[in-house]
């Protein structure tokens, strides 16, 4: 594969990209970041349908729903569980484009209750590993099946966490979980690189979110002071972490996870 010209390399352009749990906060900023990049997006909620929509309609000329009168260019919504309507959501994901089929996906949707190890019962951690886990594995099979039935290349980047490297305090079933993610990545690009199609990871810090500070301010404070490069991290650096590896500027890279967190993972832990 050639190599693109510079001005092309982060263009998406002709590509459908479905992004899940993107009503809000990364999801929202990986959203804004692929469309600018010329993506047709479909937003995935799974019960904020109302800010799905908002955003929608923030970078759509005209907002429609998938099953009704699809206009190539839009970004459109779809609605559901990752796990049980996994092969419903890609497939009206793939009919918003030209291809047929979901180019680019970008598993987002997490859940991330915290709570000590003694208090968590059997239905909590599944309850957690089912998104989390099950609904990355999922997503990714169907999409993968779309593309190589329609003999076509395409990327999946999974969104992480460091706490898959490195575990925090009353966090330990969405450690595991984002463990598992890590994993399920190189796996995945392991089986699927045969066919053209790329699975990476990005495992983000601390982001910012409204309400962080008011909600976590010793945490906040923490992180700040021992983060290398001093600052929670916004939306935008994962949204620009994924952007890379969904593009050609990332063309010979898979099985891979970019730890995208001021640097955090640097630091000593003893």
């Amino acid at each position: 594969m050639s190599a693109p010209p510079v001005d092309a390399l982060l263009s998406l352009v002709g590509r459908t990209a479905l992004v899940t749990g993107a009503s809000g906060g990364i999801g929202a900023g990986i959203v804004r970041r692929l469309a600018e990049a010329g993506a047709h997006v479909v937003v995935h909620c799974h019960t904020n349908r109302a800010t799905a929509d908002r955003l929608a309609d923030e970078l759509s000329a005209r907002h429609v729903d998938v099953d009704v009168d699809v206009v190539q260019g839009d970004v459109v919504v779809v609605q559901g569980d990752v796990v049980d309507d996994a092969e419903r959501l890609v497939d009206e994901a793939g009919a918003f484009g030209a291809s047929g089929v979901v180019d680019v996906l970008v598993n987002n949707a997490a859940v991330q209750p915290v709570g000590p190890l003694g208090s968590l019962t059997a239905d909590d951690v599944t309850a957690l590993l089912r998104t989390n886990v099950v609904g990355v594995a999922e997503m990714t099979r169907v999409v993968a099946a779309r593309l190589v039935a329609a003999g076509r290349s395409g990327a999946i980047v999974n969104i992480a966490s460091i706490e898959g490297l490195q575990p925090a305090d009353g966090h330990s079933h969405y450690a595991a979980s984002k463990a598992a993610v890590v994993m399920h990545t190189r796996a995945a690009a392991l089986e699927l690189g045969r066919h053209g199609i790329r699975v990476n990871a990005v495992a983000p810090g601390l982001i910012e979110r409204v309400d962080l500070a008011a909600d976590w301010p010793d945490g906040v404070r923490r992180w700040q002071s021992a983060c290398p490069l001093g600052r929670l991290g916004q939306p935008d650096d994962v949204a620009d972490a994924v952007l890379f590896l969904a593009s050609d500027a990332a063309r010979w890279i898979t099985g891979a996870t970019l730890v995208v967190d001021g640097g955090m993972l640097s630091r000593s832990t003893w």
